[in-house]
């Protein structure tokens, strides 16, 4: 049987070019998930696994859609290895039957690697020059300095409470205390 797996990082993105692709390759059977690659929770790549059987072939669109990192790309493919489970990287051209198929595998993860690593350092050198010139990234404040100060002349009165100050301003309670704190 042909076993697609779709993965995406946020519920924000589209699978339908992983989805496209996997129909067009013949895929019986599409597990799909909305998690970051970065988690270790992907209920469905597990669903996925405990459904394997011997002569099964897995079939993903691109290598980064089925492991975190080459370590647990590995560990997959030596798992699918030891079940009798074949694997086909669509984009990649990787077909893990063949010695040439394997060793492709070994070399586009670790490139695949090297690219996220460069990625992340990059982001972090972004982040850290805007740092450094003041600015902040993140969400919008959700109170300003004028709504902190309003709210504390409204916690003055015995009669107002966290909650009713924390409805009137639309935050959460949690988040008043956390602006109330900060002041």
């Amino acid at each position: 049987m042909k076993i697609g797996y779709a993965r995406v990082s946020t519920d924000d993105q589209s699978q339908d070019s992983q989805l496209d692709a996997l129909a067009e390759a013949g895929c019986e059977r599409v597990y799909r998930e909305s998690y970051s690659g970065k988690s270790k929770n992907r209920p469905e790549l597990e669903r996925m696994i405990d459904a394997l059987r011997e002569g099964d072939i897995v079939i993903v669109q691109r290598l980064d859609r089925l492991g975190r990192s080459l370590k647990d790309l590995i560990e997959l493919l030596d798992g699918f290895k030891q079940q009798g489970v074949q694997f086909i990287s669509l984009n990649e051209n990787i077909d893990t039957t063949t010695a040439i198929g394997e060793l492709a595998f070994h070399m586009i993860g670790s490139i695949a690697q090297f690219e996220r690593r460069l990625i992340s350092e990059r982001t972090k050198a972004g982040l850290d020059a805007a740092r450094a010139r003041r600015r902040k990234g993140g969400r919008k404040a959700k109170l300003s300095a004028a709504d902190i100060k309003k709210a504390k002349a409204m916690l003055s009165d015995p009669e107002m409470t966290k909650a009713e100050v924390a409805d009137h301003f639309n935050v959460s309670r949690p988040t008043l205390n956390k602006w109330l704190d900060e002041e």
